[in-house]
């Protein structure tokens, strides 16, 4: 019987058998597979944007909202208050408003102001009226001690004279030294002898 021929392989056939296997295309992947690949990131997209943005705002952006409007609100600026109105001085000595009650300080002891004295006129039936301010002055340097002394007084004398004048009377030449001369006889009469010599008057003025 023959022997059969054994097969032997040269290397230049083993390298052409590599090349071949090499060259070979490799076995194409499922469908499936490939399919669900790629539709998995649009998914991941879809699914997870709203929750991430839920926990951007819910954890980032309304906290710093929160932090910022209470920032404002504590430093908004508290509303003004009006100052306390300053307390009025007290009264000086020496001084006296028929109307107002308005006082002025007497440097000298021998003087008194009436300041701001408002009287209607006769026969005009209220509807004019002179105010004005004088300075009392004598050689006694008790004269302002006795002037507040009799205030309540003094004071109704100078109304009473102030209040007689017309209009008429006060438009003549010479009105104020009238007035004076009268003012004068009366605060000496009342207080029973001779206190006051001279008025002054700082303010006269007929409306």
């Amino acid at each position: 019987m023959a022997t059969p021929a054994k097969n032997e392989s040269t290397p230049a056939a083993a390298t052409a058998a590599a090349a071949a296997a090499a060259a070979a295309p490799a076995p194409a992947a499922p469908a499936g597979r490939s399919l669900l690949g790629t539709l998995l990131p649009v998914v991941l997209v879809v699914v997870l944007a709203p929750a991430v943005s839920w926990l951007v705002m819910q954890y980032v952006m309304l906290p710093q909202l929160e932090k910022r409007l209470g920032a404002a609100a504590s430093g908004a600026p508290a509303a003004a208050q009006e100052p306390a109105p300053a307390p009025a001085p007290a009264p000086a000595k020496g001084g006296h408003g028929a109307k107002k009650g308005e006082t002025a300080v007497v440097s000298a002891p021998n003087t008194y102001e009436f300041s701001n004295v408002i009287v209607n006129l006769a026969g005009t039936m209220g509807t004019r009226y002179l105010k004005t301010t004088f300075l009392v002055t004598g050689s006694d340097q008790k004269l302002n001690d006795t002037f507040v002394a009799n205030k309540a007084k003094l004071v109704d004398i100078t109304l009473n004279v102030l209040s007689s004048l017309t209009l008429a009377e006060l438009e003549e030449a010479g009105a104020k030294n009238i007035i004076r001369e009268k003012l004068v006889n009366a605060y000496n009469q009342a207080l029973g002898h001779k206190v006051v010599e001279q008025i002054y008057f700082s303010d006269f003025v007929v409306q």
